[in-house]
């Protein structure tokens, strides 16, 4: 196992969709762009939470952004533009290592 360095630490971006298609866009615009070497779109989970006072309950799908910390504020603000959520989550979640040869795939794929 792998540690990188501080600026090519990969990291998850983790963010909730409404449904597949809106991840999908999402997922495609972020590996086009090489702020994202794989994005994982998982299938529908049911969801609960409060939105404006209103206990809400309905699906949703999770992606799993693969990226590197450093591009992290560039990944959530292109997410942004095209999610659908006024309050969308993003939460970045560490990866403490990995398989180098992987993990040095990944690191050409998110290259800027």
């Amino acid at each position: 196992m792998t540690r990188l360095e501080t600026s090519d630490e990969f990291c998850f971006v983790y963010s909730t969709f409404p449904d597949q298609d809106a991840a999908m866009a999402v997922a495609r615009a972020l590996v086009d762009a090489k702020l994202a070497a794989c994005v994982n779109v998982y299938p529908p989970m049911l969801s609960t939470y409060v939105w404006q006072g209103t206990r809400e309950e309905g699906p949703e799908v999770a992606a799993f952004i693969k990226t590197r910390r450093a591009l992290v504020d560039d990944v959530i603000a292109a997410a942004r533009k095209l999610h659908p959520y006024t309050t969308p989550c993003f939460l970045m979640l560490p990866i403490a290592g990995g398989n180098a040869d992987y993990l040095s795939w990944a690191r050409e794929q998110t290259t800027r």
